[in-house]
């Protein structure tokens, strides 16, 4: 089994619209709900994908149970904790002119350090039954900034590999806790690190702690430093769409990689042709199986010294 932790949930709400013009009305084309949030993205990924799930955080108030209900006909389980606060919404605006996405995140629901005691009581038995965790996404109010260290900690503790996907000052600190990987693209690298040199911002991120770093180049692919090795995988040409949820297919995509023992070159391949899917995908957190399939023999990965 693979726990993802979503500790900030969303539902995430896609709008299609003609085309996008500041100070206007539009008409919108198409609505999407879909339960989102980094982790519960993950966890539907790798369910496509063949993998036992359970994903746990956060969920409160009424959008919270459209959440929980929209999540219930999927294959996660759901190992949510119930909070007293509303989950937050995501709008993802797509222009059908451009394909370019407009997204606008809402903070969360402020956590009570009861709620956050509830959460550590439910998050040690399910560690104890998984072969992986993903740490995914921000941090609501109320959770302690050093919330994913401790996490960390934990997983290390119960010999559970464990991803962070994170930004920011949750990132640093996690970064100290020394997980088995992080993911962060480029400006998250960069700002972790001061340097806007993938491949440099990498190897000072494995300095300060990760046993291995992946960063998202975006449409460059992904560039990866790792005991065994350091390399760059490219997807064929750049692709066009909805960025929305490619990381989160990259994360899948390196878990369950990570599960099946696969070497590093395959676990790039893997990551760059979901997370390319993705982004040809109409809808958030899905994924072209068919373009997926076909990426598959097109990524290229070289090694670099």
């Amino acid at each position: 089994m693979i726990l993802t932790v979503t500790l900030n949930t969303a539902l995430d709400l896609t709008y299609r619209v003609p085309e996008l013009v500041p100070h206007a009305s539009h008409r919108v084309d198409e609505v999407t709900e879909r339960p989102g949030g980094k982790g519960l993205n993950v966890a539907r990924v790798l369910t496509a994908l063949g993998h036992r799930c359970v994903v746990t955080g956060f969920a409160g108030g009424r959008t919270g149970a459209v959440l929980r209900e929209l999540l219930a006909p999927l294959a996660p389980v759901d190992a949510l904790v119930p909070v007293a606060g509303s989950t937050r919404r995501t709008i993802a605006v797509v222009d059908a002119a451009t394909g370019d996405t407009t997204q606008l995140n809402e903070p969360g629901p402020q956590i009570t350090a009861d709620e956050w005691e509830a959460f550590l009581t439910a998050y040690e038995p399910l560690l104890r039954q998984a072969d992986a965790v993903a740490l995914c996404g921000s941090l609501p109010p109320g959770v302690p900034v050093g919330a994913y260290a401790d996490l960390v900690r934990r997983a290390r503790a119960a010999g559970v590999p464990v991803l962070l996907d994170t930004s920011g000052e949750p990132l640093r600190r996690g970064l100290a806790a020394r997980p088995d990987l992080i993911k962060p693209n480029a400006d998250e690298l960069a700002r972790l690190t001061g340097s806007r040199e993938p491949l440099r911002a990498a190897r000072d991120a494995r300095r300060r702690g990760a046993h291995a770093v992946v960063a998202s180049l975006g449409p460059e692919g992904l560039v990866a430093v790792t005991p065994d090795g350091t390399w760059q995988a490219t997807p064929p040409s750049p692709v066009r769409g909805n960025p929305t949820g490619a990381g989160d297919s990259a994360v899948a995509a390196l878990l369950s990689s990570l599960v099946e023992n696969l070497p590093w070159p395959s676990r790039l391949t893997r990551a760059v042709a979901l997370s390319a899917a993705t982004v040809l995908a109409p809808v958030a957190g899905e994924f072209d199986a068919e373009a997926y399939e076909e990426l598959l023999t097109q990524i290229r990965v070289t090694s670099t010294p």
